[in-house]
């Protein structure tokens, strides 16, 4: 199963422009999000050098890297005619990433007519509070009507709820998004469930143009210190050089990429940002000739990362035969790792680790 992270983004931001660059796509851009309902969807292949380290050493048929899936999510909340399906979309994403404007571009001239990055953010997470706060007071009022013919334990559940929910309400009022609340595990839960978009990790793409890219890192190093926050960072991107770099292959890519002074792919470096903002690791498996890299949750136990590969897995778990990516590499092979005692056995209840290479014994 992928990642699913969804992008969004005022008129004119480059929406569309970041992601054919993070999916190599080649989606018409300019307008969809006045268009189309039904938003673009495209993979992208996680960078794992592990990965390419372990084929190397054990030569498999076969190399599965793992993907996240993005999707280009146009309309805005705003917009009553399409804002009810953006939500559900949006709704459903693991993390969203909002596209904000600073390049100049005379031919498209900004909504707003002028640039300020500082303004869109504000605007974006203004979009998202207010969804939030929507679904809140619709909640509320129920929780009212319910009140009226509960019984006591019910009535306990209901007052409990309602406090929380205002609890949630006046932190939204005041700009703190849900992402940078605590929580118990319980309450963890229930956010779940109301499927909150300010309590989705958010990275913040801002969209530079190419004569931008030499103040690029200092950029980035200044909004950083507005906008890095719990579950929420920001990075600089050159969106259409990226999406012209997507189409080329990788060693005219690198040598374009060396003309302009970046070190590394955009594409990279945002799901680097992705998966540390969502809390994700790595682990790998050896099976019958294939070598495959998964991501999972931080702090997952053996037995849901079972269940990741297959359902089957986790109902039928015996164990986990785990060696570590530093171990094998010190042997070569299994066979020899083996032999040294570095393949270990752990029950159910073990914390996979970053970088686990791991074969899953079960039956049923």
């Amino acid at each position: 199963m992928s990642i699913d992270v969804g992008i969004i983004g005022l008129a004119k931001s480059g929406r569309t422009t970041v992601f054919n660059a993070l999916t190599k796509g080649k989606v018409e851009t300019g307008g969809y999000g006045q268009k189309g309902l039904t938003p673009q969807v495209g993979i992208a292949r996680v960078p794992e050098p592990r990965l390419k380290m372990l084929a190397d050493m054990l030569h498999p048929k076969r190399v599965v890297p793992a993907e996240v899936r993005y999707l280009d999510i146009g309309a805005s909340i705003k917009d009553k005619a399409t804002s009810s399906q953006f939500l559900s979309q949006l709704s459903n994403v693991d993390a969203v990433i909002s596209v904000v404007r600073a390049f100049t571009d005379e031919s498209i001239p900004h909504t707003e007519g002028s640039l300020d990055v500082e303004r869109d953010i504000a605007t974006t997470d203004f979009e998202l509070a207010f969804s939030d706060l929507a679904i809140i007071d619709r909640r509320l009022e129920k929780i009212e009507l319910s009140l009226k013919g509960a019984k006591q334990l019910e009535r306990q559940g209901l007052l409990r709820e309602q406090e929380w929910l205002k609890m949630v309400k006046t932190n939204l009022e005041k700009e703190v998004p849900l992402r940078e609340l605590e929580f118990t595990a319980e309450e963890a839960k229930t956010i779940a469930n109301y499927q909150f978009l300010t309590a989705k990790p958010l990275l913040i793409v801002v969209n530079i143009g190419e004569e931008q890219l030499p103040q690029a890192e200092s950029l980035e190093a200044e909004l950083k210190t507005h906008y890095s926050r719990p579950k929420c960072d920001v990075i600089t991107f050159c969106g259409k050089l990226e999406m012209e770099l997507a189409q080329l292959d990788e060693s005219a890519a690198e040598g374009l990429r060396a003309e302009f002074g970046i070190k590394e792919p955009g594409l990279d470096r945002i799901i680097k940002l992705s998966y540390q903002l969502l809390g994700l690791i790595s682990f790998f498996t050896i099976v019958s000739g294939e070598v495959k890299a998964w991501s999972i949750q931080n702090g997952t136990s053996a037995l849901k990362a079972a269940g990741k590969i297959h359902s089957d897995m986790e109902r039928g778990f015996i164990r986990a035969e785990v060696i570590s990516f530093q171990d094998l590499t010190k042997c070569n092979n299994l066979s020899e790792a083996r032999k040294k005692g570095l393949l270990r056995l752990e029950g159910k209840n073990y914390t996979v680790q970053d970088g686990d290479i791991i074969t899953f014994l079960f039956n049923v």
